[in-house]
Parts: C-alpha cells; sequence; structure tokens
C-alpha cells in the first residue's frame, strides 16, 4: 500500500503580525509642490538672473559708449590746445619781424605766459638765443637743434617729442614756427598742463578710474589714477589702435574685475589718451540691489529643493527599491523582500504586508513541494510495484504460455501446415507482446539504473532514442565517474528521459548529444538537440499557459531534488537543457 500524503506543513518562522492602519498620503501634495512650487520658483530665479544679465551687458555697452565719446572730446580739445599754442607762436614769429627788438617782442607777448610753462624763446638762424623769456641758461639743455633742423624747411609750427625738463624733472614739448624774418620761435608747454586746461573736465574720473597720455615714444606724458600700466605701455590694449587714428572703447579682464577701456589719438603730436575704469564701478548700487530683489525666492527654491531630496530620499528610493525586491519576489526570491528599504511609514506598512504575503506564500509552496515530492515518491514506489508484478507474474506467463506453443509446435506432425503457421504466428504475438511489456517495465522501473547504474541506464536512453525516433543520438561523459544517492540518480535519469521524450516528439533534430558531467562540487547534465527550437517564457510560471507542463513538471522535480534547471532555445536555433545538481 502506498503511504497517505502528508497534510500541508506549517512554515518553520512564525509571519510578522499584521501592520497598523496605513495613514493617508500626501501624493497630490507632493505632486503639485513638484508640478507648480519648483518650477515657478525656478522660473523667478531664471527671470532675476537674465534680467541682471541683461542689465549688465546694458551697463557694460553704456560706460564703454560714454568713455568712448568722452576720450574722443577730450582729444579733439587737446589738439584745439595744441594749435592754440602753435598759433601763438607763430603769432610771436610774425610779431618779431615787426619790433625794434626781439626783447620787446617777447614782451608783448606776456599774456600768454600761462600757456607756456617753460617759457618762449626767440633763435636765429644759427641756433643762438636772441631773446628768451627764462633767461638763455634755461634752454641750453633742451632739444633744440633738432626742432631748428625741422623748422628750416617747413612753413608750418612744428612740435619736438616730449622731454624732461632738467630744471624742475617734469615732461616738456617744444612748439616753433617761423616768420618772414630772421627769427625763428620757440615755446615749451607742458603735456600735464595741457590736459589740465583742455581736457580735465571730460576726463573727471571715478573712484577707481585711470587717464593717461602717452607719446609714441611709450613714455606716458600725463597719468591721472591709483596706478599706471603694469607693463609696456605700447602693448596695452588700444595704444597700437590710437596710433593708427582710430577711436573707440575695449574691454580687458584684469584681477577678477572687467574693465573698459576708451582710446583716442591726439593727431598733432601721435599721442594716444586713454581711459581706464572698470564698468561694475559706475553702476548704481540701489538699482543694483532692486535688481537683486527676486534672489529673496533662493531660499525658498532651496527650501523647496531640500522638501524635493527629502521625497526623493525617504519616498522614491524606497518604492524604487521596494518595487525591485517586489519583482525578486515574483521570481521566487522570497528574502529579497525582508531586507528593510526605509522610508515613510506608509512605505515600512506596504513592506510590512508584502512580507507577510511573502510568508504566506512561501508556507503555502513549502507545502505544496513537500505534498508533490510525497506524490513523486508515491508514485515511483507504484511504477516499482507495477513493473514488478508485470516482470514477475505477466512476463513469466508469457513466457510460459510461448514455452507451451513451442512444445505444441514439436507435437505437430508435419502435415499439419495450417496449424504449424498458426502456432509460429501465435509465437511472434508472444514474442512482440514480450517486448511491449519489457518496455513498459523499463519505463516504469529502470533496471539498467537499478543493477548497473545512472550512466549505462543514460546511455540506453540515448540508443533507445536512436532506435526509435531515428534521431543519430551520442552519449558523453566528462569528468570523474561516480555514483550518486538513488534519489538523485533517479531525478536525473526522469528529467534525461523527459528531455528526450520531447526531442523524440517535438524537435525534428537531426544530431542530439547528451553528457553527463562530473564535478567536484556537481553534476551536470545537459541534453542539446539541433531542432526547431522555441521560444522560452520568461518566468517558469508561464509554462504552463504555455502548453509547456512537461517541462514544468522537470523545473519541478530538479527543484525537489535541490538542483536547477536551465533551458535556452530559440526558433531554428536548437534546445539545450542543463541540470545542475550540487553533490
Amino acid at each position: 500500500m502506498n503511504a497517505p500524503f502528508p497534510a500541508p506543513a506549517q512554515a518553520d518562522a512564525p509571519l510578522p503580525p499584521p501592520p497598523d492602519s496605513a495613514p493617508r498620503g500626501l501624493a497630490f501634495a507632493t505632486q503639485l509642490f513638484l508640478l507648480l512650487v519648483i518650477p515657478i520658483g525656478v522660473l523667478a530665479l531664471a527671470i532675476a538672473f537674465t534680467s541682471l544679465e541683461m542689465h549688465d551687458n546694458a551697463m557694460r555697452t553704456l560706460v564703454g559708449e560714454r568713455d568712448r565719446r568722452a576720450v574722443t572730446a577730450a582729444a579733439g580739445a587737446l589738439q584745439e590746445q595744441l594749435t592754440h599754442r602753435a598759433a601763438a607762436i607763430h603769432s610771436l614769429a610774425l610779431v618779431s619781424a615787426l619790433a625794434p627788438s626781439p626783447a620787446v617782442a617777447l614782451e608783448a607777448y606776456a599774456f600768454q605766459a600761462s600757456d607756456f610753462e617753460g617759457g618762449w624763446a626767440l633763435y636765429d638762424q644759427a641756433g643762438k638765443v636772441e631773446a628768451a623769456s627764462n633767461g638763455p641758461e634755461a634752454w641750453a639743455a633742451r632739444p633744440v637743434p633738432g626742432l631748428l633742423a625741422a623748422l628750416a624747411g617747413a612753413t608750418e609750427p612744428q612740435y619736438s617729442a616730449a622731454f624732461r625738463d632738467p630744471t624742475t624733472g617734469e615732461w616738456l614739448v617744444l612748439v616753433g614756427a617761423r616768420g618772414p624774418g630772421a627769427l625763428l620761435a620757440l615755446g615749451a608747454f607742458s603735456p600735464a598742463g595741457l590736459v589740465s586746461q583742455a581736457a580735465e573736465a571730460l576726463l573727471i574720473p571715478p573712484s577707481g578710474a585711470e587717464v593717461w597720455v602717452v607719446d609714441p615714444a611709450g613714455q606716458i606724458l600725463y597719468g591721472a589714477g591709483p596706478v599706471g600700466p603694469e607693463r609696456d605701455p605700447l602693448q596695452h590694449p588700444g595704444v597700437a589702435e590710437a596710433q593708427r587714428g582710430e577711436a573707440g572703447a575695449t574691454y580687458i579682464a584684469t584681477q577678477g574685475t572687467e574693465h573698459v577701456v576708451a582710446y583716442a589719438p591726439v593727431a598733432p603730436v601721435g599721442w594716444v589718451l586713454l581711459i581706464e575704469e572698470p564698468w561694475e564701478a559706475v553702476d548704481n548700487p540701489l538699482l543694483r540691489r532692486t535688481q537683486l530683489a527676486p534672489l529673496v525666492l533662493v531660499p525658498v527654491l532651496v527650501f523647496a529643493l531640500l522638501l524635493v531630496w527629502l521625497g526623493l530620499r525617504h519616498i522614491v528610493q524606497p518604492l524604487r527599491a521596494l518595487a525591485e525586491q517586489s519583482r525578486e519576489l515574483g521570481q521566487g526570491r522570497y528574502d529579497s523582500i525582508v531586507q528593510p528599504v526605509g522610508g515613510i511609514r506608509e512605505i515600512r506598512h506596504l513592506q510590512a504586508e508584502l512580507v507577510r504575503m511573502a510568508g504566506q506564500v512561501q508556507t503555502a509552496e513549502h507545502s505544496l513541494r513537500r505534498y508533490a515530492a510525497r506524490v513523486t515518491h508515491g508514485q515511483e514506489d507504484e511504477r516499482r510495484r507495477l513493473a514488478r508484478e508485470l516482470h514477475d507474474q505477466t512476463i513469466q506467463s508469457l513466457i510460459a504460455l510461448d514455452q507451451r506453443v513451442q512444445m505444441t509446435q514439436h507435437e505437430q506432425s508435419p502435415t499439419a501446415l495450417a496449424s504449424a503457421e498458426r502456432l509460429a504466428e501465435l509465437r511472434r504475438m508472444i514474442a512482440g507482446l514480450l517486448d511491449d511489456v519489457r518496455r513498459v517495465i523499463q519505463a516504469l522501473r529502470p533496471i539498467y539504473l537499478e543493477d548497473l547504474g545512472l550512466l549505462p541506464a543514460l546511455e540506453m536512453l540515448t540508443h533507445d532514442l536512436e532506435q526509435t525516433a531515428g534521431v543519430p543520438a551520442r552519449f558523453v561523459v566528462a569528468g570523474r565517474p561516480a555514483r550518486l544517492s538513488p534519489e538523485h540518480e533517479i531525478t536525473i535519469y526522469r528529467l534525461a528521459q523527459e528531455a528526450l521524450s520531447n526531442v523524440a516528439r517535438h524537435a525534428q533534430a537531426k544530431q542530439v548529444v547528451v553528457t553527463a558531467g562530473f564535478a567536484p562540487t556537481e553534476f551536470v547534465l545537459q541534453v542539446q538537440d539541433d531542432g526547431r527550437g522555441f521560444r522560452v517564457p520568461e518566468r517558469t510560471g508561464d509554462l504552463a499557459a504555455a502548453g509547456h507542463f512537461g517541462l514544468l513538471g522537470m523545473y519541478e522535480r530538479a527543484e525537489l531534488a535541490g538542483g536547477q534547471l536551465l533551458l535556452a532555445s530559440a526558433p531554428s536555433q536548437g534546445t539545450r537543457l542543463s541540470l545542475h545538481l550540487p553533490l
């Protein structure tokens, strides 16, 4: 008699108590915050920063244009003052031709003393001082010969290069002109005084601005501001452009700020007039504070981002982790759901419910597995009993019947041909029936497995496939063979039997290879064919829906034995079935 099936077993560990009822969630409020508050805050900040950027660009352009106009006007004023001084010296040369003496001519021009800080003088054609407002000795160290040489063939007033006055150390420039008489008039003026009179009102800079006058040799004739150029003035932006006769403005980065540099040429003497200042210093602080008013939203946005971070940390990430654990739970990995995911109380409540459900499902699955294991053992016992009865009774009876028919054949006379033919046919029927019964016994009770072991039994299964289905089959042994436990051997045999049966019925294969591999820690059975294959369902539970009940039973039998069954197949790509059984 078969042993009675056991009742479903209880889980080994107690289930967790049901959690308290969860409070209402805040999903709508969170979505409202994410879709309304944060976009508005970001938009306000974008508008604030965009307006600041536009304001800065406008102020930058405005300051550059203002300085360009100021420098151009100041250069024009300087040019007018230079023309005025040249005209005054030319008038002195004309008066000297009519005056009774050079001294009288100089005395007549005493009212021009403020324009010529270095004095003025009259020279003859040989370069001798005829009269000087500040004495002949003051003109001895000045570059007079070069200027007199330039005046020899000129009809217009001429200017000398700037030079340092040996007495005062200040920069001076000579201007000379020739009249109808034999005398040449020369005057010495200060570039700094020229700028002070002509253009200082136009170049009064705010704090931090600098004003320079640079001559063609790169000498700074006038400077106003905290510092001068840090390198060769001729290399400073704007100088080369002004020396080419251009006027304009450019921008340079200096010590973390941006400066506007306006430049213009002073034509008669080849000077360059520069003004440089940080354009941010011109901006109205009150206006900038007004522009920064929307930045009060920064703390609001920071708070909003903090709330979003908290939502991501305590809601979104725990939900993603729980979803991943639920996916693994659906694949049968029950321990994955136990790992805490944290988060708010609602998520912890949901996880507790999932843990409780997983425990109940695992308990039911354990019960079903034990029930299936007992059913499988009972089925094998019943097969062995039927095989034993067929072998001990039916086979013996058929053999005895065959022997009696054989004896009857011997007792028949040679003339009873019809009876002999019927007896021969009866013997053939008995032989066929014996073969059929032996195949049934082999299917119910693998005698080769019990008597010879696993490898001969698998080899006979492979040989039977080639004999019955006509499919070329090959059996391969890998590793060092060893006997396994009876439970493992019957599991391996039944799985190989079902796999080869599927090949014979469905695969339409041209070749089959059965491999038995022995490793130190596991046994691997592999059945591979080159048949038509099929699309393997993603989950084991979908095998029944696809009609693969035999494969589903193979998976269950492998799991009952503690092994793992792997199936790889694709349409027109053949099928490979592998059983990994830990030893």
